[in-house]
C-alpha cells in the first residue's frame, strides 16, 4: 500500500474518539474542479480551533489564487508533485514538502502529472 492510501485509509484517535478515515467521505470542491477534500477534523470537533483536511488534487488541476483572511494554512504533501505559489514564490510541492501560508496570504496549489495529495490544516478552523 503507498503512502497516499495509507493515510486514505488511517484513522484519526483521540481520547474517547475513534474516526476511521476510509468512513469519511471524499467531496468536490466547491470551486476547482479536479480537487477533492476529506473533512477529516472539522470546527465543531475543535471549537473552531483548527481543521485537517486530506486533499487531491488530479493531474494538472488547480486549486486557484485565493486568500484565507483569518487562518493560517499548513500543507503537507504526501504524494505526487506540483507547485504552490505563495505570495509571488513558486515552491516546488513533493512528497515531504511541508509549507506554511500565512493569514491574508494569496496563494494557488497546482498537482503535476502524477497528481497531488497533501494534508491542508487550517488555524483557525476553515470550516
Amino acid at each position: 500500500m503507498d503512502t497516499f492510501e495509507l493515510f486514505n485509509s488511517g484513522k484519526l484517535v483521540l481520547p474517547g474518539k475513534e474516526a476511521d478515515f476510509g468512513d469519511i467521505a471524499w467531496s468536490r470542491h466547491p470551486a476547482f474542479e479536479g480537487v477533492e477534500l476529506k473533512h477529516i477534523i472539522m470546527a465543531k470537533d475543535t471549537d473552531g480551533k483548527f481543521s485537517y483536511h486530506l486533499v487531491r488534487i488530479a493531474p494538472g488541476c488547480s486549486i486557484g489564487n485565493h486568500i484565507h483572511e483569518t487562518q493560517l494554512e499548513t500543507h503537507e504533501v504526501i504524494k505526487g508533485s506540483g507547485r504552490c505559489v505563495n505570495t509571488g514564490s513558486s515552491i516546488l510541492y513533493e512528497a515531504g514538502t511541508i509549507s506554511i501560508l500565512q493569514a491574508g496570504a494569496p496563494h494557488e496549489v497546482t498537482a503535476g502529472s502524477e497528481g497531488l495529495y497533501l494534508f491542508a490544516k487550517f488555524m483557525p478552523a476553515l470550516c
